[in-house]
């Protein structure tokens, strides 16, 4: 028995090994010669992508580099960190501006300065914009941004976009490797956690076990990329609460935005996999739902774009609408329209 039991791992040891020599082939003959550990350097590469052109904040976990402007010239900061609205030719634009908060939407991943729906609301409005958005936040670090940001710059009008991903990141305490602050529900209100906000760990401090173990393995990593499953095993995010307990934030989120007085929008934007996996979108719509039903509530002016940019995607087709995981810059033009369009219907900024 003992030896049929040795026999039989044997074979499956010696089965692996023969399906990881074979991925490693298929992906180039340097593999052969090379085992990194796959996990790190992805770490490593978002941390390379990302810190550049961020700083550690400890109110915020992270914000945008006073100053930056990156290699390509697509995307600046300016002296406070903010993303540059370059303003157009020709107008001259009306002040106190408009506030913008977001994720990477609203940033505008993957347009330039002009092509954002930030910096294209300006020639709509007639009114300066400052794009207070960023990359990786989620509702939580906008609403913690806005109160922070406001009383600085006084805006006349606050347009708050967000994903339903969104949502998901305010249950973390660390995303993409980056710390975060957080709330958690005690006696009957929100309580902040985790600040002042720590430095990141070393990316080869946060692998675990199983990571160190089988995160050189490029048969594992082919496996998980068929499935899938890949981004979740790979990526650095340490969650602290459940889904529910998220959840049960979104409206205390939404009272402390309306508790600073300015006018806002709450804008529902969405993620293009909503177009391409059937199960997904209604865990999406349901999410959404809740933070404009929250938003609404609060007494705050909400703009879902969905039926918006779904029109556009039948007509046009998804890639036109979308460069990859972000919107193009047809898509960033049907939000700002539509966004101009719901700031005069509620006569935000007010009339003077």
């Amino acid at each position: 028995m003992k030896g049929r039991i040795a026999l039989v791992i044997g074979s499956v040891l010696f089965s692996l090994v023969l399906l990881e020599l074979g991925c490693r082939i298929a992906r180039g003959p340097e593999w052969l010669v090379q085992w990194p550990n796959i996990i790190l350097q992805d770490r490593l590469r978002t941390q390379r992508d990302v810190v550049g052109r961020t700083i550690h904040d400890p109110r915020l976990g992270f914000v945008g580099r006073p100053d930056y402007a990156s290699s390509d010239g697509r995307l600046h900061y300016d002296a406070r960190g903010f993303r540059v609205t370059p303003a157009p030719d020709g107008i001259a634009l009306a002040r106190p501006p408009i506030l913008v908060l977001g994720d990477s939407y609203a940033h505008g991943d993957e347009v330039t300065d002009q092509e954002t729906w930030a910096a294209k609301l300006q020639s709509l409005t007639g009114r300066a914009v400052v794009n207070a958005a960023l990359s990786g936040y989620g509702l939580d670090q906008m609403v913690l941004r806005a109160e922070i940001v406001a009383p600085e710059i006084k805006p006349s009008a606050i347009v708050l976009s967000f994903i339903a991903d969104d949502v998901r990141r305010t249950e973390m305490k660390r995303l993409w490797g980056a710390e975060k602050p957080y709330f958690e529900w005690v006696d009957g209100a929100l309580a902040l956690r985790n600040t002042p906000v720590p430095l990141p760990p070393s990316p080869a401090d946060s692998l675990s076990v199983p990571q160190r173990l089988f995160g050189r393995s490029v048969l594992v990593d082919t496996v998980l990329r068929h499935q899938g499953w890949q981004y979740e095993w790979a990526i650095d995010h340490v969650r602290v609460l459940s889904d529910a307990e998220g959840e049960r934030q979104l409206c205390p989120l939404m009272r402390r935005l309306a508790t600073l007085g300015v006018p806002t929008l709450v804008v529902a934007e969405y993620d293009p996999y909503l177009w391409q996996d059937a199960d997904y979108a209604p865990l999406v719509h349901r999410v959404t739902g809740l933070v404009l039903k929250c938003a609404e509530a609060a007494g705050l002016a909400t703009l879902d774009l969905f039926p918006t940019i779904d029109a556009a995607v039948r007509s046009q087709g998804l890639r036109s609408v979308y460069a990859d995981a972000h919107p193009s810059p047809v898509g960033t033009a049907i939000a700002a329209r539509r966004i101009a369009d719901a700031l005069k219907a509620h006569q935000m900024p007010p009339p003077q």
